[in-house]
């Protein structure tokens, strides 16, 4: 478990990360987002205690990054956007000397077997790192962040240089550790955070913008909830079915489309989801449903409307959650004291 209480991060007059608080808890995978210069890379440092904090906390499992970092440490699995490797060793060798450099107590051998089944690079275990491709070397730098079982693992762009087989392996991987593991992951794939990720926290400026679902966030900053069905059928008689479905609020045809279908603009009553209800209507009438589409934001769409605003007031300001004026005020007189 992850816990991160008013983190805040000082370059000498520059305050890069304000006030982060934020709980991740033990089988969580996270996905952790923002643009280039945001504070994400000195926050992801802060947690492995590659970097010191102005102020604020951070605990791992219960133990504080400033004040017992070797226990802290001990339970983080930390696999940066550039593997440390050492390129004159061979694979087994490496993790080997890993292993050592960590203190492991679990069997050498049996561990690191299974690290390298894991993913799957035991195949490669004995020739030399700088021979391999760099999706291998990638799954090394995955392996060496595996070794010692740790609670927490941190990836920074974990599937850099791996090709699309690849990817969909590694994503499966973080799927299954996320099972027993937290989970950090960190990429500017977006479609790889939506594959695997249940919550996305959104960094800019240095804050917070957003912390919640993928899904929750595109309800958030989707004006128009209308989904519209292509639907092989007659007219006037899908719409009389469809406006006696439960949540819809109305329907409107969109006139004819290929080969005698029909599409029709739903649109849903508020906080209604409508679709499986259309699907299991139009199956009713035996007609068939070609295709459902919702006009709602996809995560990329809501990345680029939360860190392309003028200031991070009014990117929580489109989510709902500004903080009140006085709040406000006071933690900005904490930050200049500090």
């Amino acid at each position: 478990m992850i816990e991160v209480t008013g983190l805040s991060k000082r370059y000498g007059t520059t305050l890069a990360v304000k006030d982060v608080t934020f709980r991740i808890e033990k089988g969580e995978v996270v996905g952790f987002l923002g643009p280039n210069g945001a504070g994400k890379s000195t926050i992801m440092n802060i947690l492995t205690g590659y970097l010191s904090l102005t102020r604020g906390s951070v605990t791992i499992d219960g133990f504080d990054i400033a004040e017992y970092p070797e226990d802290a440490k001990r339970r983080i699995g930390y696999l940066p956007e550039i593997p440390p490797l050492y390129m004159d060793m061979k694979v087994r060798e490496y993790l080997n000397f890993i292993y050592d450099l960590k203190k492991v107590k679990f069997p050498k051998k049996p561990h690191i077997d299974e690290i390298l089944k894991l993913v799957k690079i035991d195949n490669v275990q004995n020739r030399l790192i700088k021979n391999l491709s760099k999706g291998y070397r990638q799954r090394v730098g995955f392996a060496q962040a595996l070794i010692g079982n740790p609670d927490v693992l941190i990836l920074d762009e974990p599937t850099v240089g791996l090709d699309p087989k690849q990817i969909i392996e590694i994503r499966n991987l973080i799927s299954r550790l996320g099972k027993n593991h937290t989970i950090i992951l960190s990429s500017h794939i977006l479609s790889e955070i939506q594959a695997v990720c249940k919550r996305v926290i959104i960094i800019n400026r240095g804050e917070i913008v957003a912390d919640d679902t993928p899904e929750r966030l595109s309800e958030k900053l989707s004006g128009d909830r209308t989904v519209v069905a292509r639907i092989m059928c007659s007219e006037q008689e899908m719409l009389d079915a469809l406006r006696t479905v439960k949540g819809v609020k109305a329907v409107t045809s969109l006139g004819r489309m290929e080969d005698g279908s029909f599409d029709f603009l739903i649109d849903p009553e508020e906080g209604a989801d409508v679709r499986g209800a259309v699907f299991e209507r139009v199956a009713a009438r035996g007609k068939t449903l070609l295709s459902l589409t919702g006009n709602q934001a996809s995560l990329e769409q809501v990345f680029l409307r939360l860190t392309e605003v003028s200031d991070n007031s009014e990117a929580r300001r489109l989510l709902g959650t500004e903080k009140p004026q006085e709040e406000a005020a006071q933690e900005e007189k904490e930050d200049e004291k500090a």
